[in-house]
């Protein structure tokens, strides 16, 4: 993919990174969480550039609301979309602290609310908008979806 404004040819990765900046999710089976991640930005039709999540407190995650985005409120997630066309690479910021509270008071597993978290960012990057209602049913319905693939 060539850069518009150098002229020179990119190079992706194509990798998924996981990064614990002040919590540790301690993800298991690694490898098959990367290819569900990669899998589901193929079936939206979209080529894997390069996806950083980065695992942190409800404190970290809240500054970088206030800071970024100007939104003084708790979040469970924040990406933010450095796509070149259909090329998704972004940064994916996850509160852990944040994930664990709403599975608990969801009944849920921490692994399925936790994979939820993280493919609704990827489908943010894939350019799904959770804004208005009719958009977050769209979203909603690709987050189950997506869980149904999760190995």
């Amino acid at each position: 993919m060539k850069n518009h404004y150098l002229g020179e040819q990119l190079h992706y990765s194509g990798k998924i990174y996981f990064n614990c900046i002040d919590r540790n999710p301690k993800l298991k089976e690694i490898k098959k969480m990367r290819q569900w991640i990669a899998d589901c930005v193929h079936r939206e039709k979209h080529t894997l550039g390069e996806i950083s999540y980065n695992f942190c407190s409800d404190d970290y995650l809240h500054d970088m609301n206030v800071k970024h985005l100007k939104h003084d409120t708790l979040t469970d997630i924040i990406t933010f979309n450095l796509n070149e066309k259909k090329v998704i690479i972004g940064d994916i910021y996850i509160s852990y602290d944040r994930v664990k509270e709403n599975a608990k008071e969801m009944n849920l597993s921490l692994k399925i609310e936790l994979s939820r978290v993280m493919i609704h960012g990827v489908l943010h990057l894939c350019g799904y908008k959770d804004k208005q209602k009719k958009d977050i049913i769209i979203m909603r319905q690709k987050e189950d979806y997506y869980l149904s693939l999760l190995p």
